[in-house]
């Protein structure tokens, strides 16, 4: 059913993603899928890494630990934003279609009063994507 998973990741709080990572993993399993997880970075040092090429390596030795962990087919796609605060969500989008992917599983938070001021970056891209978006709580 689907061929290729996209999963954003934020290397900075991978800890929050186990939900959304083991979810990914179970249905490239059940669909016999490809995941593909996607880093945005700025190109200025941040905490994870200190330019862009680091920053790649970081996200790809990700990849491979997930595919080891999970035993399922997995790549990386870093990419890098003037301003990922502000461009993350047209980022995505424009990564769903640099990546091929006809899923996209992601992390969600739990709402809060904001989110009724500026919308969540999964009901953006849900809202936006031309693929199916499973967002995970």
């Amino acid at each position: 059913m689907f061929k290729r998973i996209m999963v954003p990741v934020d290397l900075a709080h991978v800890d929050r993603l186990n939900k959304a990572l083991t979810c990914a993993a179970d249905m490239a399993k059940q669909h016999g899928s490809e995941v593909v997880y996607v880093g945005v970075s700025a190109a200025t040092p941040t905490s994870v890494a200190h330019n862009p090429e680091e920053f790649a390596k970081k996200l790809e030795a990700f990849a491979v630990e997930q595919g080891q962990a999970s035993g399922v087919t997995t790549t990386a796609h870093a990419v890098t934003s003037h301003d990922p605060s502000v461009d993350l969500d047209p980022t995505l989008l424009k990564a769903v279609d640099e990546t091929g992917a006809d899923l996209v599983v992601m992390a969600s938070h739990i709402p809060n009063v904001t989110d009724y001021i500026w919308p969540s970056n999964g009901g953006t891209i849900a809202g936006h994507a031309k693929v199916s978006v499973l967002v995970v709580r």
